[in-house]
């Protein structure tokens, strides 16, 4: 019995100990460094108006990691989204069809006839409200939606053929409009790893500050 009642004690004493490293100690820890070492990244890589990191959550229109819902004529669309990039109205959340924050895709086969309508409807939108763009011209990545639903980049190309109505709708040229496009891209990692990608809400911020809305 006593050496029973001493496994169950050393077991008690560990568990403790354990708890005490894994739920206090290496999180405070975690959170310390962090903070100290990349608090900008560590609290959501947020922006402000201007498209500089902030750490002031007040200044702070997004973060550079996190897309948005853009329906104005003038702004960049980014890709589609399953979750609607978490914005709804109030009727929408008064009847229950918005269910909060959330993330995900629609993670339809390839063979689901859901696909093919969706994309349709989508193609046959974006065809309407960027007349010159040629079906084949529109690069996948418009429309697919992403894995998180939630994707701030598309690609150049994807920027590329909105440049001409995003410039004609914002009363801006299409030379300044591109030159947003490039300032916002992001390129590969040592010029290897990754894609070359354009940040959506920095274009967009940078647009309204151009047309004197910010």
């Amino acid at each position: 019995m006593k050496k029973i009642g001493k496994s169950i004690g050393k077991a008690f004493i560990f568990s403790i100990v354990m708890m005490i490293l894994c739920s206090f100690a290496y999180p405070l820890a975690l959170t310390g460094v962090s903070q100290a070492a990349m608090k900008e990244k560590a609290n959501g890589n947020l922006i402000d108006e201007d498209g500089n990191p902030t750490t002031d959550k007040e200044k702070a229109v997004g973060s550079a990691l996190v897309g948005q819902d853009f329906t104005e004529d003038y702004f960049f669309r980014g890709r589609v989204s399953s979750v609607n990039y978490n914005t709804y109205t109030e009727e929408e959340k008064e009847s229950g069809e918005y269910g909060g924050v959330s993330s995900g895709s629609f993670n339809y086969g390839n063979s689901n006839p859901d696909l093919k309508a969706r994309m349709e409807e989508d193609l046959e939108e974006f065809l309407a409200s960027h007349p010159g763009v040629e079906k084949e011209d529109i690069p996948s990545d418009l429309l697919t939606a992403s894995g998180s639903g939630l994707d701030p980049h598309i690609s150049p190309k994807a920027a590329e053929i909105q440049i001409e109505t995003v410039a004609k709708n914002s009363g801006l040229s299409e030379k300044t409009v591109k030159e947003i496009v490039e300032e916002n891209t992001e390129h590969k990692t040592g010029g290897i790893y990754g894609e070359e990608r354009v940040n959506v809400l920095k274009c967009n911020l940078a647009i309204a500050k151009e047309m004197g809305l910010l």
